[in-house]
């Protein structure tokens, strides 16, 4: 079997095999069940201890802006520090904020700026945890297994957020506040453990780790540079921002449209979930028999027919199967747009690049919610909710500019094999800038092909660190071409080339095969030197008498 189509066979729960994944995994749902449990009696309390609508609505917002203005930090810490150890340092902060909390409301202490404090360490917490477990997934299980996996954690994630605010509620009404608190802690001790309990093979690199600002300008200037991500990006924000309406809008559409309450609520939700489930479960099957783009059409189309059905609609059955449709879809448009940006990312960036991702997938969640909500208040819940199928449907006519490829494989691992130059000079491991230049002998008959391949080269050198890439020509000798590009340090030169993939230095030999046999590429390393003049010490001044 072509590892293509091994790759797109493997059903939805072959990831739980792996006894590391599955215990992490379900610890993860309990632990975010708690989570959402206890966001739902923090709103509660912010309502009874405080009449400003605003208060209660930064109850929500406190907990997700660190994942939004976090991102890029907490990305590029995943990559270069142990990720399992970044996983537990979240899951403590996590743990100590409701545990701190459930203490002082057991005193009787319910300040609202208290509230707010100890539900933004929260959202520290995920934003500190969440990047380095999806990262994680390619260091736990094989390549292959990673669209399963990227699934099962959607599933598992629209699973629990159907049922927790419910539950939370139910807790809440029956028992108070207090003992939800205490229940939520519980249930973050659960990932803590299985995270203690469970370690995984993770390999180690062989050169210090990189600077925090430098890592940060190398995971933006490596997403910049990929058009597959950028695509993915882009895409997956509009998505969220379009389709978040079925979510945003589901209170008013039960309260005003159906004339329901809390149960015709919580039956729309079971809706939803049960329909994101069968996607799910479906989703290893579709991905074999559709390409992505497809997909993606489909789950945009789902959500826009989901979103004008409940404008129109009266009827709690007719939403809720509805609800299940979108619901599928969903599932079905994060699950693709996930899986992309793990197969597309490298494992030294990784992290990184799905920190940005989820940075802008959130923001659009954010602003879709706020938009349509507007929308609704404005003019009416109906056009609000056929406003956003109709941007739905714009989403997904935007692949035809936009496409999502349909990835199952990737040959962006770092190959072995790279011989490091030995200096004459005694340089340092932050000895630098290092400027690269190799010299080209090419006949003008190859000019064309010659700049086809530097055009992918500059993409390639540029993706994995090199600076100021540069192609000149010489123009008394034509055929003499001169390529640079600079890094910041002797290190960032070893870097660069641990990084670059076997696909990567096969160009080399290509420009090889283009050039003269007495005149092949010869690559020169220089170290800049400072030129100004350093300042003379200050001459003593000896009194004259």
């Amino acid at each position: 079997m072509p590892p293509s189509e091994e790759t797109a066979s493997i059903g939805l729960l072959a990831p739980l095999k792996d006894s590391t994944f599955r215990s992490i995994f379900f610890a993860s749902q309990l632990s975010s069940l708690g989570w959402l449990m206890q966001t739902v009696a923090l709103s509660w309390l912010m309502a009874t201890v405080s009449t400003s609508d605003v208060m209660v609505a930064l109850v929500q917002g406190s907990s997700t802006l660190p994942a939004f203005f976090l991102a890029v930090f907490v990305g590029a810490i995943a990559d270069n520090y142990s990720r399992r150890m970044v996983m537990i340092v979240g899951r403590i902060l996590m743990m100590a904020a409701s545990a701190m909390l459930t203490i002082l409301m057991a005193f009787g202490v319910t300040d609202p700026w208290m509230i707010l404090s100890f539900s933004f360490l929260d959202g520290c917490g995920i934003a500190l945890s969440d990047p380095a477990w999806r990262a994680s997934l390619g260091d736990m299980l094989e390549r292959r297994h990673l669209p399963s996996a990227v699934t099962l954690l959607n599933v598992g994630f629209n699973t629990v957020h159907s049922i927790g605010p419910a539950l939370g509620g139910l807790i809440v009404a029956v028992f108070g506040p207090l003992v939800t608190f205490a229940l939520s802690t519980l249930g973050f001790v659960a990932p803590l453990t299985a995270l203690w309990r469970n370690k995984w093979i993770v390999q180690a690199s062989p050169l210090p780790r990189e600077a925090l600002m430098t890592a940060i300008y190398d995971g933006l200037r490596f997403t910049a540079i990929s058009a597959e991500i950028k695509a993915t990006i882009v895409r997956g924000t509009l998505f969220g921002l379009a389709g978040t309406s079925m979510l945003a809008l589901l209170p008013l559409v039960a309260r005003h449209l159906l004339k329901g309450g809390p149960i015709d609520y919580g039956i729309l939700m079971g809706g939803f979930g049960a329909g994101a489930l069968v996607a799910g479960l479906a989703n290893p099957s579709l991905r074999r028999t559709c390409a992505q783009e497809l997909l993606i059409v489909l789950a945009c189309a789902a959500c826009a027919a989901c979103a004008f059905a409940l404008s129109l609609t009266s009827s709690l059955f007719v939403a809720t199967a509805c609800l299940a449709s979108g619901g599928a879809g969903w599932v079905t448009g994060w699950s693709g747009f996930g899986v992309n940006v793990q197969l597309a990312s490298p494992r030294w960036v990784v992290g990184r690049t799905i920190s940005i991702y989820s940075a802008f997938t959130y923001g659009g969640i954010a602003a879709g919610s706020w938009l349509w909500e507007a929308i609704a208040e404005k003019h009416s819940l109906s056009m609000a909710l056929a406003c956003s199928a109709a941007a739905s449907l714009a989403v997904a006519v935007l692949g035809l500019k936009l496409p999502i490829s349909n990835r199952l494989e990737s040959e962006l691992d770092a190959s072995d094999g790279f011989d490091a130059p030995v200096p004459a000079l005694d340089l340092k491991p932050r000895s630098g800038p290092i400027l690269v230049t190799t010299e080209y002998a090419i006949a003008e008959e190859n000019a064309v092909l010659f700049l086809e391949i530097m055009r992918r080269r500059r993409h390639v050198q540029s993706r994995v660190g090199a600076r100021q890439w540069m192609l000149t020509r010489d123009v008394q000798q034509p055929s003499r071409w001169l390529e640079t590009f600079r890094t910041p340090t002797w290190t960032d030169f070893h870097r660069l080339h641990h990084r670059l993939t076997a696909a990567d230095k096969r160009l080399a030999d290509e420009l090889k095969g283009l050039s003269a046999a007495c005149n092949l590429p010869r690559t020169t390393i220089l170290v800049e030197r400072p030129t100004v003049a350093r300042k003379s010490p200050p001459v003593p001044y000896v009194s004259q008498k």
